[in-house]
């Protein structure tokens, strides 16, 4: 109950974090994505710890579920610091922000949600009959709603081009037009990116 507790405090930070690049534009909200993204983690860790603690992760199925939430997650971690212009991304709060639209944001506008929801898929499975795969979906749904949410609201406020960015590339599931241009661009290294 606890670790559940800690995911929905990370997401409403998150929440309070996106309210605040285009309503407050105070200063110590910005270090609410960060504190979210350790709630969810800490959430997440407190779960895979009890996980181990029945004896999960025992026959070779495990190993490779297991295997596989590893990737998700480093390929999260690649979606979300460094995919994008960091500074540009969770620093900078301007008037005149663009979308960066290259590699993995060219794919879908939110590519983290499916590496997020791989990630507890497959650690949820590995980790039966531990919470985690509970957990995990519970977060992927409240994951899935803060994207809506960044998608409906907080976007078209921080992006100047963010409506041409939603007709261009799908919201979730890929298209063929989108992963040809997702191949194209996924060369160009988002941190160099000057107009993003």
């Amino acid at each position: 109950m606890i670790s559940l507790c800690l995911g929905t405090a990370g997401f409403f930070l998150y929440l309070l974090y996106d309210i605040n690049s285009f309503k407050w534009q105070h200063s110590l909200p910005r270090s609410f994505f960060m504190l979210g993204t350790l709630l969810v983690g800490a959430a997440t860790l407190l779960d895979l710890r009890t996980a181990i603690m029945m004896h999960a992760f025992s026959g070779i199925a495990d190993v490779l579920l297991l295997i596989g939430g590893i990737l998700c997650f480093a390929a999260l971690i690649y979606c979300l610091f460094f995919a994008l212009p960091f500074k540009a991304t969770y620093t900078e709060q301007t008037n005149d922000r663009r979308v960066y639209d290259g590699g993995v944001y060219a794919l879908c506008r939110h590519p983290g949600i499916l590496c997020f929801f791989g990630m507890y898929l497959l650690l949820g499975a590995a980790a039966l009959p531990s919470d985690l795969l509970m957990h995990g979906m519970a977060f992927s749904l409240m994951n899935l709603a803060y994207a809506w949410f960044q998608d409906r609201i907080t976007f078209p406020r921080t992006f100047c081009d963010y409506e041409a960015y939603q007709k261009k590339i799908p919201f979730l599931i890929p298209t063929g037009e989108s992963i040809r241009l997702a191949v194209e661009t996924f060369h160009i290294p988002g941190g160099e990116e000057d107009d993003t």
